[in-house]
Order: structure tokens, then sequence, then C-alpha cells
């Protein structure tokens, strides 16, 4: 999920499954930034702006238009993989 300009919004996998939860659209690069800290021994000042990794419009491609599948980019050194979905994975 995107806006069409500016800043871009994804849903963070929070809900499970069969649960009435309420979720709601986040900004891409907290929700990003957030997967990468969990999955690495990285801290929160290690971590850049979003944009210096990934421009915005290739983000919105595969999590607001969905006109590509995935993409992946690296962020200090640990490739990060979104899909379509909204799944973000990050090598460890």
């Amino acid at each position: 999920m995107s806006s069409n300009e500016g800043t871009v919004y994804m849903l963070r996998n929070r809900a499970t499954e069969g649960s009435d939860d309420w979720v709601s659209p986040e900004p891409a690069e907290d929700v990003i930034a957030d997967a990468v800290l969990e999955a690495t021994d990285l801290a929160a000042d290690d971590i850049d702006r979003l944009d210096t990794y990934v421009d915005s419009e290739s983000l919105r491609a595969v999590v607001g238009e969905g006109t590509t599948e995935s993409l992946t980019f690296a962020v200090e050194g640990h490739d990060v993989t979104i899909t379509a979905d909204g799944a973000i994975s990050v090598d460890g």
C-alpha cells in the first residue's frame, strides 16, 4: 500500500492468521528499518534514511502498484527483499 506522492506506506505483518486485529498502514521506512534491526545486530543509529538505499518509485512499484513482484536492495551490507504481498526478508 502506498500514497501516489511522498511517503510510501505498507502494512506491517502483525496480525495473526484468522485474527480480527485492526492493521493500519505505516511508513515503509519504519517497517523496513524494524525488520532490519530485528534480523541483524545493527543499531538504529547504524541505519540511514530509507532513500539512501532504495528510491521510492522502485519501492512503490512493489508495495503500491504491484507492477514489480519483488525488490532487493542492500542496507549496511545486508540484503533486504520486499515482495508484492508486503513480506520482508533480511539476510542476517
